[in-house]
């Protein structure tokens, strides 16, 4: 997941520019094979006004479908 995870969000971008803002600044946290786990505790502490977390709920199944298309497994996608 970590080494293909640029082209996961070259979909995300390919599908909606909105859905990649959201994203793109996320650490990958953990990922069991079906659930992963991305941490914005980073992100949050930069964003002062830009704070994603409601696009990012709204926008979570574009990601999902991005990383079947990419990596062809189904996951979870949940944050830290």
């Amino acid at each position: 997941m970590r080494n293909r995870w640029n082209e996961v969000l070259d979909a995300v971008l390919e599908v909606d520019r909105i859905s990649w803002l959201a994203f793109f600044d996320a650490r990958l946290a953990d990922f069991d094979g079906k659930v992963l786990t991305l941490d914005f505790s980073d992100a949050r502490k930069l964003s002062a006004a830009h704070e994603y977390s409601q696009t990012r709920i709204n926008q979570q199944q574009i990601l999902i479908q991005a990383i079947n298309r990419v990596l062809g497994i189904h996951v979870q996608v949940i944050e830290k």
